[in-house]
């Protein structure tokens, strides 16, 4: 088939949103599929529609609808339509709609629509191939933030956490991703001037900043808003467990019944679980044996047999 696949971040970026546009179209041209890329449709004929988010993909959808209404549309919901839009916003609401079929990127997204959308709505897991293994810093107990500076994925809130700390611990803090505010970049810098354990690296190529995580003790993820964050995924593929925000996103991609969650927003209680991953082995046994077992979920065959499955059934 010829496929347009619709995502609204650009070329060149590296949001979560282009990281899935480009993996999936891997994926659908080795199962022998066209695809092209696409910001907005630009009204090029195709057999289906694959399109990221509901609200900012919704004037394509609504177009593509228009033109061809008997061919397959299919729509993937981010972090902020699960967990925001498509409560109150109308194009998000028409977007649900209109699609034959939907993706949720993690099992707890189903939870978030009404019974007659969920019946249309497949899990699709995202992945990450094998991480070549690292040593783990011997000095420093290292935790391995990962994500653009912006508000939704609470970014701070594990530099905040380093004062909680008891004098004898030996964590440090790297934080890798792109600010993406000048605002942002000045908090960032000044966190590092007021300590020292804290380090902000920016927008590092792939291959290094998967080189640091897999050289982490643990990968921390403190968002308040998640579709179901790849950086999971690849934090379970170099073999560093996680520790997360309590959040619908992180629920349904590590289990609810995973010990290493901390509740949202509170620097206190990730402080008291970094020292406990630091300080108690059979605890941070436990969560890399978590890990362990819902790591099989996330390797790129499970996430292009899901998407082989999805278009069968259309």
């Amino acid at each position: 088939m010829k496929i347009i696949l619709i995502t609204p971040s650009a070329s060149g970026s590296r949001t979560g949103n282009r990281n899935t546009a480009c993996r999936w179209a891997d994926f659908l041209r080795q199962l022998g599929h066209h695809v092209e890329i696409q910001v907005e449709w630009d009204g090029t004929p195709a057999d289906l529609m694959i399109a990221l988010h509901a609200r900012r993909s919704h004037e394509s959808m609504l177009r593509f609808a228009e033109k061809f209404p008997c061919h397959p549309l299919i729509l993937a919901l981010t972090g902020t339509d699960l967990y925001r839009d498509i409560r109150h916003d109308a194009s998000a609401q028409q977007s649900m709609k209109l699609a034959t079929r939907m993706i949720v990127l993690q099992e707890q997204g189903l939870q978030e629509l009404e019974p007659a959308l969920r019946v249309k709505t497949r899990v699709v897991y995202q992945s990450a191939p094998p991480a070549r293994l690292q040593r783990k810093l011997k000095r420093h107990f290292q935790a391995c933030v990962i994500g653009h500076l912006r508000e939704e994925k609470d970014p701070f809130r594990c530099a905040h956490a380093l004062r909680h700390l008891p004098i004898e611990s030996r964590i440090r803090v790297i934080h890798l991703g792109g600010a993406l505010s000048p605002a942002m970049a000045e908090e960032a810098q000044a966190l590092m001037q007021q300590d020292q354990r804290y380090r902000w690296l920016g927008n590092l190529p792939h291959w290094q900043a998967t080189k640091k995580l897999a050289q982490s003790h643990v990968m921390v993820i403190s968002s308040r808003m998640e579709g179901g964050a790849n950086v999971i995924c690849e934090a379970l593929a170099a073999d560093v467990p996680v520790i997360a925000s309590d959040i619908a996103g992180n629920l349904g991609m590590l289990g609810s019944d995973y010990p290493g969650y901390y509740p949202c927003g509170d620097e206190h209680e990730l402080a008291s679980l970094l020292w406990r991953a630091e300080s108690d082995m059979a605890f941070y046994a436990q969560l890399q044996a978590q890990c362990a077992v819902r790591r099989p979920l996330f390797t790129p065959e499970q996430e292009r047999a899901g998407l082989e499955h999805l278009l069968t059934e259309l």
